[in-house]
């Protein structure tokens, strides 16, 4: 039985002014199309390739609901989360590439 995997994610810029909230089923390569700035959108626009949140999930059902509950929470909700797990605002992706 395959094992499925999907992660909603919360990226921001440089200096975590902007907030944007994902999902995929490839984190890394999300990511790395993010960092590149592979897509010309919001991402892109904003520099916004820092991960500062992600959740794991097996169903791409829940994945989509947790990503249209964070999507519609406050800014203040979203920086309460990071806040909980990440305090230092850090790159979660930072050993991911050479």
């Amino acid at each position: 039985m395959k094992i499925h995997q999907y992660f909603v994610y919360i990226l921001t810029n440089k200096a975590n002014t902007v907030l944007y909230v994902g999902v995929s089923s490839d984190l890394h390569n999300r990511i790395l199309e993010h960092k590149k700035k592979i897509y010309k959108g919001y991402t892109a626009k904003y520099a916004c390739d820092k991960l500062v949140y992600f959740e794991q999930f097996q169903w791409i059902d829940d994945a989509i609901a947790r990503e249209k509950q964070l999507k519609a929470g406050s800014r203040q909700k979203k920086i309460d989360l990071i806040v909980a797990t990440n305090p230092s605002w850090g790159d979660l992706s930072v050993d991911w590439y050479d």
